[in-house]
């Protein structure tokens, strides 16, 4: 996998890549232009691609900047779906989850026990029993064991964190989790490898129409202010919670609106928790997982209406409580404010329905033709972005003047999935050839997969870049570079909160990284000594912004503190105008 090193050449979505889709997007006639780069609008740049389709995708910020990396981490079937008698959405969840666990994604979606623990005698556990019998026989056994039943003893050997008094038993099962930030990046350069142009700080402002036919968008540079026209057959609105947003641009009326459900979840160090496996608990209104996470624990999520900013939805105090109410309600030694080290909220977008109570408005998608040339999809979950994006470009199909072919995605791996079985066997060998132990090759071949020589490759000319971080030592110094040249990585904030985890992973939220990640992103986009300044100072002004917002009683107060902290990205506009018709 040897690259030859060309700081001319484009590599992937760095600088090179970003200046020459900026030219593509404005002088050459596309199939389909998506709006969104979440999991759905590069789920469905992919599927598009792969069917010989000539696609754009613009995104705002960054890639996966909204719910797709706030997620509770879980490429999972959505077994508490079941209770609400979704069995298709169930079913379906199930069968992608088999195909990224095998196929699709190996490197990044990897399976995990779980322990339901069972608090009420006699109708519980035939209860709890009979709905995991139908999540394994719809497929949640096929690549990972099916469920087990065990006694009280059995739950606290696997479980000793939790009270004994807390529970009569449990029942052990698996699902999967997943770094969401990092898979859908990999979409997206996948999608960009299949001769997709992928383009971030790249806003839509407006619609292109020809009578009452919709013909592209009007973008705008986040970063400099530039516009220039995209000219597609057919304009896919995947720009989930922004999805009313967008779709006002066109002054077309919407067959459905999407309503944000705010989901928090908090991080705590791993051995605050004294447990061999994930664990969910039963709320009042839905459930609390415990997921591990390398070093840590993420627990979350919480489930209620948000009708403020989109772009930086603000956790609470309330909510805080909320989870460590919950979850101290189960354990020995109760979590404190302390122990928390990260913190973050995401908005789910919902399909908006009668009932008032965001945990009961459905998770499935919907898809509509809005106009002729437009379509827009929203709802669903994580797992399901690949049916979710097929079907998308499914509805456009009318609009494109060449026969479409059927969608293969089912068939095509992520970037980095070849090959990483048989290299997970050599860590030893790995190891010894770049000078790293193995438990670091296995860390890095878990987030890259087979790119691994892709990402140590600049180490090669510069020996430190295999140092780590000096405040965030789980990371690699070529890992930064690579974000860079490779993930298509802006700012310091992209770095920090989405191509690592940093924001999240360490009780300094990456304030103590900034300055040496912005140094080291600084020769690759040409910043000069007040550009890394200024980067760093924004970032730490974001993350003074999101602690003080914790601070608060209500959503309202929080996101004052949140929304008032600078943009990276200078030339945003939040809200997008409206034209006049």
């Amino acid at each position: 996998m040897e690259s030859e090193f060309n700081p001319d050449r484009p590599a992937d979505l760095g600088p090179a890549y970003r200046a020459e889709a900026w030219r593509r997007l404005g002088s050459e006639q596309f199939d389909i232009v998506v709006v969104g780069g979440g999991v759905v609008g590069v789920g469905a740049a992919l599927d598009a691609a792969t069917r010989g389709l000539r696609v754009a995708l613009v995104e705002a910020r960054d890639i996966a900047s909204g719910t797709s990396s706030r997620s509770s981490k879980m490429f999972h079937g959505g077994l508490r779906y079941l209770e609400q008698f979704e069995f298709g959405l169930v079913r379906e969840a199930l069968r992608e989850r088999e195909l990224s666990l095998r196929l699709l994604a190996p490197h990044l979606v990897k399976p995990l026990p779980f322990l339901a623990p069972l608090t009420r005698r006699f109708w519980e556990r035939p209860y709890m029993a009979a709905g995991l019998f139908l999540y394994d026989r719809m497929g949640g056994a096929k690549s990972v064991p099916g469920q087990r039943h065990v006694s009280r003893s059995g739950a606290l050997r696997v479980a000793p964190g939790l009270k004994r008094s807390s529970l009569i038993g449990g029942i052990r099962y698996y699902d999967t989790v997943v770094d969401d930030a990092r898979h859908s990046l990999t979409l997206a350069r996948t999608a960009s490898q299949y001769g997709a142009v992928i383009r971030t700080s790249t806003q839509a402002v407006g619609f292109l129409t020809e009578a009452d036919r919709v013909m592209g968008v009007v973008v705008r540079d986040s970063e400099t202010g530039e516009t220039t026209e995209v000219r597609g057959h057919c304009v896919i609105n995947a720009a989930g919670v922004w999805t009313d947003e967008v779709q006002a641009l066109s002054h077309q009326r919407g067959h459905f609106t999407v309503r944000a459900s705010k989901g928090v979840h908090i991080v705590v160090p791993r051995d605050r928790i004294v447990s061999e496996t994930a664990i969910i608990l039963r709320t009042s209104s839905s459930v609390l997982f415990v997921i591990p996470w390398e070093t840590h624990w993420i627990i979350g999520t919480t489930d209620t209406d948000w009708n403020l900013d989109l772009a930086h939805p603000a956790a609470t105090r309330r909510d805080i409580d909320y989870i460590l109410d919950r979850v101290n309600e189960e354990l020995v030694s109760p979590l404190t404010y302390d122990d928390i080290e990260g913190v973050y909220a995401g908005l789910r977008p919902l399909l908006a329905g009668e009932d008032d109570q965001t945990s009961s408005l459905s998770r499935e998608h919907a898809v509509a033709v809005v106009a002729p040339g437009l379509v827009s999809i929203a709802g669903g979950k994580y797992t399901t972005y690949r049916v979710m994006g097929a079907d998308a470009v499914d509805a456009c199909n009318d609009f494109i003047p060449t026969r479409v072919a059927p969608s293969i995605t089912e068939r095509v791996p992520l970037l980095g999935a070849d090959g990483y079985f048989a290299l997970i066997n050599q860590c030893e060998h790995l190891g010894e050839r770049f000078g790293l132990h193995p438990y670091r090759i296995r860390r890095l071949l878990n987030r890259y997969g087979s790119l691994l020589d892709d990402v140590l490759y600049f180490a090669d000319a510069d020996e430190s870049l295999l140092d780590p971080l000096t405040a965030a030592p789980q990371y690699l110094r070529a890992e930064i570079v690579y974000a860079v040249w490779s993930e298509g990585a802006l700012h310091v904030e992209d770095v920090l909160a989405r191509r690592t985890r940093i924001a999240i992973e360490y009780s300094h939220r990456g304030v103590d990284c900034a300055r040496e990640v912005a140094e080291l992103m600084a020769p690759v986009l040409g910043w000069d000594e007040e550009t890394v300044t200024w980067e760093v100072e924004n970032y730490t002004a974001r993350v003074e912004a999101e602690v003080a917002s914790q601070r608060q009683p209500d959503d309202e107060s929080a996101d004052a503190l949140r929304a008032a902290a600078p943009e990276a990205r200078r030339q945003i506009l939040e809200p997008v105008p409206v034209p006049e018709p």
